[in-house]
């Protein structure tokens, strides 16, 4: 068809047409096991011009269609594990060369040899099959393998080969230019040069300021777009792609915006919901697939295009495999997130059929559409595949249990401090329990008790919808008692809590300097159980680092692994630095489980003989670190008397930075877990095991 007007015009109608469409798919296609994108793509080509003409595609369908490449790009880089990242630079490095160079080097050759084009026509279809796409990567966040090491490598290879490829198209449409001389080379680099440095210089400077001082979530998300489209931007100005910039302003950001965050819950949600789904319909929409069979040359020409295109995105994915020792199932995963053609292939085309260049035809035009349509066809049912074989081979039982299992309870008692103990609660929290977070609130049973009881009730109903904003699930609870470190501890019995979260309140100077105030003190001592101290003093987002003082003899306490899981949970979600100081006995322990549980957190490890030294890590800190400062209850193995300098220490020495106190868990035999992660993989000696047993019971 595709002739005449479309059967809807009126904008209403159109985008009730497009969430039809966004929300149907998905359910119709799950029963047949095809990925929903396939779905997305083919309705645009039913109501497209070149189908049933049921909706034009117009200006709206190219915004909305631009915002969603961008989209794409983005949540790719945000998504990113910039631990993962730095530890598969190389192998990123690597198969971006590999996906770069085979497809181009074949595809110049098949397209000179095979389909007769000339070779500045053969370089810019070259680069066509050197490009691609994330368009499948929407499934791979679905099967949460966005931290996987296929998918890390697959992303690192995607903006290298899409930036050679459009590098090199530049260079061949500027040797057919007059102006292409030397000025416009050196113009170019140092354009491009500018632009790099200001984004990665200013952007997270700017970020980091923005996310501190507005806490708004509207205002937080609009800021976080503009970003990416000043990056889009500024990108084509130089003589990029938008969708490098797009790319870029995501790996500049990601350190800020965590991934338990309400904040990228919501960049997630409308990119997923409207943006992406309607790239892929708007996509569907210039294909025609009767073209096929009415010109000879034409489906001759996406013959060709589309088995060279597959079959060298194939063999660089093999080639991969085999160099790196993976198993089959990567490869798939690799394939599939390489395999498609469509925002790189329809810039190139695009700029090939401009009048001033002409280096292509109509022909070639037609078929890179059908390209996209069959790249993409053949990169979802791959990437499905991959990545389901992926997951299930990855996930083992226990794992999916999670390391710990209680519950995590955060107990309230000011407004000021709800936002950054919530968010602090959802990074340490257990991911694979259900209602893993409780907020509660004590009040006194007094004459103001009316009063309080309407102000914990606003503190909960804050930090519940912050939570919800997350997608996490948090269970409140406002309690009335005589004494409010009784009423925590019968919560955390009552509901099996396995650790809890308190607000550090900074009166030192009118208690003793060995009190936490009374309320902290009575926990401790009515409880064996993980009791965090908490004080932010920026947001927990926007941290670079956290830097953890471990005790001597920390290693023979039960809670050991479990306060050093929190720890790298913390890490893992601000994609910051930790780094920890502890005596020459400790570090071993702490070193083992890093490398067995967490290798691509970015850890550094120094000495620290005596405790007494931890004031002078006041010096090395401000306001974008963390100290986590481990300490114990009095009678335990690890307890130094100088444990009840803490709360001065911290009032002199650490007062613009944000602290936590971690008390571990303290019960049972401390032996029973010395071994585990022992270093070199030995178990460490029993000798001397009667004296520790009659310290820790004494």
């Amino acid at each position: 068809m595709g002739a005449g007007t479309a059967l809807i015009t009126d904008p209403t109608w159109i985008f009730f047409l497009v969430l039809v469409i966004i929300l149907l798919a998905p359910l119709l296609l799950r029963r047949l096991r095809v990925p929903h994108i396939i779905g997305l793509m083919l309705a645009g080509v039913v109501i497209g011009p070149f189908g049933l003409n049921v909706v034009e595609r117009d200006r709206s369908f190219e915004i909305f269609g631009q915002v969603g490449i961008y989209y794409i790009m983005f949540l790719a880089a945000l998504e990113l594990d910039m631990g993962s990242m730095e530890h598969y630079g190389r192998r990123g490095l690597q198969f971006g060369l590999l996906t770069f160079l085979i497809p181009f080097v074949l595809g110049v050759a098949s397209a000179h040899y095979v389909l007769g084009f000339g070779l500045d026509t053969s370089l810019l279809l070259g680069c066509i099959f050197a490009s691609h796409t994330l368009v499948s990567y929407p499934i791979v966040g679905r099967y949460g393998l966005g931290r996987h090491r296929s998918v890390v490598i697959s992303v690192v290879a995607t903006a290298i080969a899409t930036f050679l490829a459009l590098l090199m198209v530049a260079i061949t449409v500027g040797l057919h230019t007059a102006d292409a001389g030397w000025r416009y080379w050196l113009g170019f680099i140092v354009k491009c040069g500018l632009y790099g440095t200001f984004v990665v210089m200013a952007f997270p400077r700017v970020g980091r300021w923005f996310l501190r001082r507005y806490d708004d979530s509207v205002l937080q998300f609009v800021f976080v777009l503009a970003l990416v489209f000043l990056s889009a931007a500024m990108a084509e100005w130089v003589g990029l792609e938008g969708l490098l910039g797009a790319f870029l302003a995501g790996l500049v950001v990601n350190r800020l915006i965590p991934r338990t965050s309400p904040l990228m819950n919501r960049i997630e949600f409308v990119g997923n919901a409207l943006f992406i789904p309607y790239f892929l319909i708007g996509v569907g929409m210039i294909i025609d697939v009767g073209i096929l069979v009415r010109d000879g040359r034409t489906m001759w020409i996406v013959l060709v295009m589309v088995v060279t295109a597959t079959l060298t995105k194939w063999l660089a994915a093999e080639a991969m495999r085999l160099t790196s020792r993976g198993d089959r199932a990567s490869r798939m995963l690799m394939f599939g997130l390489t395999n498609a053609h469509a925002a790189g292939a329809l810039a190139i085309v695009m700029i090939g059929t401009d009048p001033k260049v002409r280096l292509m035809d109509n022909s070639v035009l037609n078929g890179t559409v059908m390209l996209i349509l069959f790249s993409c066809i053949i990169s979802s049912l791959a990437t499905n595949r991959g990545a389901r074989r992926t997951a299930l081979k990855d996930t083992q039982l226990e794992e999916n249990r999670g390391s710990f299992h209680g519950r995590c309870l955060v107990a309230y008692s000011q407004a000021a401090s709800v936002d950054s103990m919530t968010q602090m609660a959802m990074l340490i929290r257990n991911p694979y329990i259900p209602e893993s977070l409780i907020g509660l609130t004590v009040s006194y049973d007094d004459e103001k008790g009316q009063q309080r009881h309407h102000e914990a009730r606003r503190m909960l109903e804050k930090a519940q919808g912050l939570a919800a904003a997350a997608d996490v699930g948090m269970v409140t609870m406002n309690r009335v008692s005589t004494n409010i470190a009784s009423g925590i501890l019968h919560t955390m019995v009552e509901h099996d809590c396995g650790e809890v979260m308190m607000c550090l309140t900074d009166r030192t100077t009118d208690m003793p300097r060995s009190s936490l105030g009374p309320i902290i003190d009575n926990l401790l001592e009515g409880s064996h159980r993980e009791v965090m101290v908490v004080r932010c003093i920026v947001p927990p987002g926007t941290l670079r680092r956290v830097v953890v003082a471990v005790p001597q003899k920390a290693e023979y306490e039960v809670g050991f692994y479990k306060w050093l899981e929190h720890v790298c949970r913390i890490g893992e979600q601000l994609d910051c630095h930790v780094e920890f100081h502890a005596h020459a006995d400790t570090l071993p322990y702490i070193q083992g489980y890093m490398g067995q549980k967490h290798v691509n957190l970015r850890s550094e490890f120094y000495e620290m003989a005596r405790w007494s030294q931890l004031s002078s890590l006041s010096s090395k800190l401000g306001e974008d670190d963390m100290l986590v400062a481990v300490s114990a209850r009095p009678d335990f193995i690890s307890y130094q008397p100088m444990f009840d300098k803490l709360p001065l220490i911290i009032h002199r020495y650490f007062s613009y930075t944000s602290v936590m106190l971690l008390y571990p868990d303290q019960m049972g035999d401390p032996l029973d877990t010395v071994s585990i992660f022992a270093p070199n993989g030995r178990a460490v000696t029993r000798e001397g095991s009667w004296l520790r047993r009659l310290l820790f019971h004494r």
